[in-house]
């Protein structure tokens, strides 16, 4: 006998767990959040693939064999699948308007308040009878947002109570009923829902590299790649990490149509426009120009970061640590050592811009979507500069809790081990005392990294040719180590030097600087002097560092008691706590 085929099968794994859940009659409710705006897999007629929007697989895929299948939304009210469902939607109201004497029949109620318990009269009315219905609300978030439900209005308080209600309802549960919640970020809705015992979430990711695969051929049906990409189709679909089926068709759309090639080059610039676009400001993408061969000094950090790159390049991503920590004092090029380790291994490299915000529950909105997207992107390397500042820390208080959840959910993310090699945390800081130990234990950012100002004559002359080619200043000097009287300055200083030299000579009406130029700005260079706080914050650097061959020998040979009395004796001095 031949064995019956799973009728979930070939439906989305998002759509087979919801399915699944709601086999075990336990769970009735659904809040289904994510790439929610993005298409979905459909099957045509003639068995075929095709794809929709995600009211087209609720109504064809996975509730077409539903009796009733009915949408509501703040915007279109009321709607229903099919024809014969608004028909008998309608003589349920009529019905409903001759009991209470009211007239939805006629024009059906947008407003929530109205709208849901016409929903539930329905709703209780064809359960009676045996009948499968599948109800789904969109955008959720409207009409039972995030917040305080104290600051609720009345109507918004009736309208969360019927959805707990519903929730947990036995008839809705033990009847062949589904409610679904539709929600781009699961923030946005009210925890009492999201968090519900009776309700299950259900994250509906950004495509993976075989789904983008099996899109772009299903774009490409009937044409040739090759007539509009210079990238392969499986290149092209593995490029593509983190956009959207909708992303993905206007790149292919706007190729096909407009006659603009896809290239390597091309389909990034797209890609990062298009990312940015969706992340509203919440990441930067850094583009790598280099790769760790740039880096001037630090050669045994780099070694480090090469064997990372080897081993991410081979593939054995159980072997790279979760995340670095990476500190030093200021100007010894933190930013700049980690963008080169992102081009060395050829991976996108994003940087955090501020997420947060005076508004109640944006700020968890922003980050689920960052989250969210660099799930989709990776392998990515994730740089956080300023690290002790812009993470905060669990105790920050002041706003309602809200620094201390995010301080949590940031924490949580970066341990997930699932993400081991995949997401690669940089926390870049000059003070990394200051930064929580639950986010610099093992497990998050375990290898801490300690770069230090030029110690040597050799490493100081590598420097400046080093601040040379990334301020493009082509000028031979023969001994800048000696020219400077073997002063520590710090690449930053090198590189000011470099750029008040080029000023000098435009001001003179020049193009070329020379060497005269050079030596006149070194003579007159005075950098601003801080030695208490560039003391501590190498010290602070020596105590964070986990491998004793990244000190410079003259930090070696400090006794770590003594390391941490003079910490102590400078945050006096500097009058910290």
């Amino acid at each position: 006998m031949a064995k019956k085929k799973d009728p979930v099968a070939g439906l989305p794994s998002w759509a087979q767990k919801l399915a699944q859940r709601y086999k075990t009659r336990t769970v009735s409710t659904f809040v289904v959040y994510g790439a929610v705006r993005d298409l979905q897999p459909l099957t045509r007629e003639d068995g075929g693939a095709d794809f929709g929007n995600l009211k087209q697989f609720f109504t064809d895929e996975l509730f077409g064999g539903r009796d009733h299948v009915v949408f509501y939304d703040r915007s279109s009210g009321i709607r229903a699948a099919a024809t014969e469902t608004q028909q008998d939607l309608n003589r349920v109201l009529t019905g409903y308007d001759t009991l209470y004497g009211t007239d939805f029949a006629k024009v059906m109620p947008r407003d929530p308040g109205r709208a849901l318990q016409v929903l539930e009269n329905y709703l209780r009315m064809r359960l009676s009878d045996n009948k499968s219905l599948a109800l789904v609300i969109d955008f959720a978030e409207t009409i039972a947002p995030a917040g305080d439900v104290g600051h609720l209005q009345a109507e918004d308080r009736f309208v969360l109570a019927t959805l707990v209600k519903w929730a947990s309802d036995p008839q809705f549960l033990s009847g062949d009923l589904s409610i679904v919640l539709v929600v781009e970020n699961l923030a946005d809705l009210t925890p009492r829902i999201s968090r519900n015992p009776y309700v299950a979430n259900i994250e509906l990711a950004l495509p993976t590299e075989e789904e983008r695969l099996a899109f772009v051929k299903w774009k490409l049906e009937g044409k040739k790649l090759q007539a509009v990409s210079d990238v392969p189709m499986q290149a092209l679909a593995k490029m593509t990490a983190g956009l959207s089926r909708i992303n993905l068709d206007r790149v292919l759309t706007e190729a096909m149509e407009a006659n603009v090639r896809i290239t390597a080059e091309t389909l990034k610039d797209k890609k990062k426009e298009i990312i940015q676009a969706e992340c509203h400001g919440l990441l930067e993408f850094i583009e790598p120009e280099y790769t760790l061969d740039v880096v001037a000094g630090h050669a045994r950090a780099k070694k480090m970061l090469r064997d990372a790159s080897g081993a991410l390049k081979k593939g054995r991503i159980e072997v790279m640590p979760m995340g670095y920590l990476v500190s030093g004092p200021v100007g010894t090029g933190k930013t700049f050592l980690v963008t080169c380790f992102a081009g060395e291994i050829g991976v996108p490299c994003v940087k955090f811009l501020n997420f947060r915000s005076q508004w109640q529950g944006v700020t968890e909105s922003n980050l689920e979507k960052i989250f969210n997207l660099l799930k989709a992107l990776w392998p990515v390397a994730v740089m956080i500069d300023e690290a002790d500042a812009f993470l905060g820390d669990r105790d920050a208080g002041g706003d309602s809790g809200t620094s201390s959840r995010i301080f949590a959910a940031i924490a949580s993310f970066m341990g997930n081990t699932a993400f081991r090699g995949k997401i690669v945390w940089f926390l870049l800081t000059c003070r990394p005392d200051l930064l929580p130990i639950d986010l610099k234990r093992q497990g998050r950012a375990e290898e801490h990294l300690a770069l230090f100002y030029p110690q040597t004559d050799a490493e100081r002359d590598e420097l400046f040719k080093a601040m040379q080619k990334k301020t493009r200043v082509k000028v031979e000097v023969a001994d800048f180590a000696k020219l400077t009287n073997n002063h520590p300055y710090s690449g930053a200083d090198i590189e000011a030097m470099l750029v008040r030299s080029k000023f000098k000579a435009v001001i003179d009406g020049r193009e070329e600087v020379t060497n005269a130029d050079v030596e006149a700005v070194i003579k007159d260079f005075v950098p601003p002097s801080y030695p208490l706080e560039i003391e501590l914050q190498n010290l602070v650097a020596v105590q964070e560092c986990t491998s004793r061959e990244l000190l410079p020998e003259a930090f070696q040979k400090l006794e770590r008691d003594f390391v941490t009395r003079r910490v102590k004796e400078l945050k006096m001095l500097l009058e910290e706590r």
